[in-house]
């Protein structure tokens, strides 16, 4: 889905029904989960009255998550919310929330960040090492079985043809063999 700086119309019909006007579909509320968690920023609107609903309709997707045992929120945090309708303090939570949020998407990005300029981030993993030697091990003691191996029967000494296709077929399967090593190694 391309990137777009204008939020995603969805219509509200009577049926109460929601329309996307970008695709000319109907959709649920998954459906805009889906679109909020790739991004897209959404706007729903009553198409009758024009009313914005967004607000409603978000709420109502964070309640469907919720009843479903997704607990994001905790319970100390959705009682001071509803403690923050109800007293002088509501002025200052919305801006409260808006900022902690918007130091968490800061954050995750600098992590991704590190994430990315770090050569091989399980190599930091304590017993990184370790495993990766036992894959080492796993993987010789893996080819050391295989016919035509090192440590398998040996072609006929008479039939130079059949043992020059084995060979062949022998360093092929250990090329591939090592470059699997490499690529689990680069994980």
């Amino acid at each position: 889905m391309a990137e777009s700086t204008e939020p995603l119309l969805i219509k509200r019909y009577a049926s109460r029904r929601l329309y996307n006007t970008e695709t000319s579909d109907y959709v649920t509320l998954e459906d805009i989960a889906g679109f909020i968690a790739e991004g897209r920023e959404v706007q729903i609107v009553d198409l009758k009255s024009g009313d914005d609903l967004t607000r409603q309709y978000l709420l109502q997707i964070i309640a469907e998550h919720e009843s479903r045992g997704e607990n994001v929120l905790p319970v100390d945090v959705l009682t001071d919310l509803v403690r923050s309708y109800t007293t002088q303090a509501q002025s200052i939570v919305p801006q409260f929330l808006a900022n902690s949020f918007e130091m968490l998407r800061q954050q995750q990005s600098q992590m991704m960040e590190n994430m990315q300029s770090i050569p091989n981030p399980m190599s930091q993993m304590p017993g990184f090492d370790a495993l990766q030697a036992q894959q080492q091990a796993f993987m010789k003691a893996m080819m050391s079985s295989w016919p035509g191996a090192a440590s398998g029967p040996q072609p006929d000494e008479g039939d130079e043809s059949a043992g020059s296709d084995k060979g062949e077929e022998l360093d092929e399967i250990k090329k591939q063999l090592a470059d699997l090593q490499k690529k689990l190694s680069g994980l």
